[in-house]
């Protein structure tokens, strides 16, 4: 042992050394980051208790040509990232973000595309519309119709699948009364009553009349469908209610075979149903109004009804649960209705002030004008067939 040589530890494959005062170069690359650093940049008010000694000549120049030390190379990196920072934004002048000018030149533009040139007449009364909303400064009858909310929301989101979806024609809207009340019976059909909807629509673009159509005991069942109903004109089907509006003098619409007419297979496509007990025909003998019948050609094609679930139907309450091409197969999607032709036709009105006071209440009349009215919407549906060229087609 005595004659073994002590060698110094480093780090750099030879021997090295310290000052006393301050470590070698290897054993700075040692320590921490953060002391390293601090060791690289001493603070200006400490001052060394005493000089450093001169390190030997050859230590000097081995620690001159070595790699950097971690706390220079961090140094080295700060410089860098220092060089690559933008100017700040008080130097450039410029706020960040988008400019205000810019966010009302792309509303603008959007107003333009959305409702066209006349667009701030538009969003006016947007804004009328809402402030009248949430104020309660609006009005409804008796029976709960709302005419702005179904002229300004319900309308406008049906037309476009009036015009554009089913490309619907209407025939004989002259034959519509453009004022007075007047009783609108036709077919019902489409699993779905979209055709009861798409009247409503071409009876007010035709007339600027709004149809109050009667519903059945279902519709004001159901939570979101009753009160949409309500505002939309709907009213209960009863007799009472009818004979009310007509003698008020409004359009009132009908659609006798109810759950039979949507709910048949599509085997059975464009037969009518039974046209029930003819309460409808009384209504309008009592009040003296027209009758007005409808035949609609296209609503048995949007759903094609080829199963039925009943015993599942009647779980939920329900008259029937439809199966279709493409429901429930499809999930969603297959409540989309096809794109079918539509052809709607309304025919010349049946009279009916010229009967006496009590002929609401003799049966055969009242089943004769009932027999009538079917026979002339069923006949009218066989030579619109003959018309339509396609099913699908323009």
């Amino acid at each position: 042992m005595g004659d073994a040589e002590i060698i110094p530890i480093g780090t750099r494959g030879r021997p090295g050394r310290g000052t006393g005062q301050r470590p070698s170069a290897a054993a700075r690359s040692l320590a921490p980051r953060s002391a390293a650093r601090s060791a690289a940049r001493p603070s200006p008010a400490e001052k060394p208790v005493e000089a450093v000694p001169a390190e030997p000549i050859e230590e000097a120049v081995a620690e001159e040509t070595a790699p950097e030390t971690v706390a220079e190379a961090v140094a080295a990196e700060v410089a860098a990232a220092a060089e690559e920072t933008p100017e700040p934004v008080a130097a450039t002048g410029r706020r960040p973000g988008i400019p205000v000018g810019d966010w009302l030149a792309a509303f603008e533009s959007a107003a333009v595309e959305f409702w066209g040139e006349s667009w701030e007449p538009q969003l006016a009364r947007l804004l009328a519309f809402l402030r009248r909303r949430l104020t309660g400064d609006y009005v409804v009858d008796e029976f709960g119709f709302d005419a702005e909310l179904t002229q300004r929301f319900l309308f406008s989101a049906l037309r476009p699948v009036a015009e554009k979806w089913f490309r619907i024609e209407v025939i004989g809207a002259e034959n519509i009364p453009t004022e007075g009340g007047a009783l609108i019976v036709s077919n019902h059909s489409g699993t779905l009553p979209m055709d009861a909807l798409m009247t409503l629509v071409q009876v007010h673009d035709h007339t600027g009349r709004f149809l109050r159509p009667l519903g059945a005991d279902l519709v004001f069942q159901m939570p979101f469908v009753s009160s949409l109903a309500r505002k939309s004109g709907a009213t209960l089907a009863c007799n009472e209610d009818a004979e009310r509006m007509l003698r008020g003098g409004e359009l009132v619409g009908v659609w006798p075979e109810g759950f039979k007419g949507i709910g048949k297979p599509y085997s059975e496509r464009y037969k009518l149903q039974r046209f029930g007990r003819g309460g409808f025909v009384s209504a309008a003998l009592r009040t003296g109004v027209p009758i007005v019948p409808v035949s609609v050609v296209g609503a048995e094609e949007i759903y094609p009804l080829v199963g039925n679930l009943p015993s599942l139907a009647r779980v939920l309450g329900l008259p029937y649960l439809p199966i279709t091409p493409f429901f429930p197969l499809l999930g969603p999607l297959g409540a989309i209705p096809l794109p079918s032709k539509w052809l709607i036709e309304f025919g010349e009105p049946i009279r009916t002030d010229e009967y006496d006071a009590g002929a609401a209440d003799d049966p055969m009349l009242v089943f004769n004008v009932t027999d009538q009215v079917r026979e002339t919407i069923q006949q009218t549906l066989y030579s619109l067939l003959m018309k339509r060229e396609s099913v699908f087609g323009r």
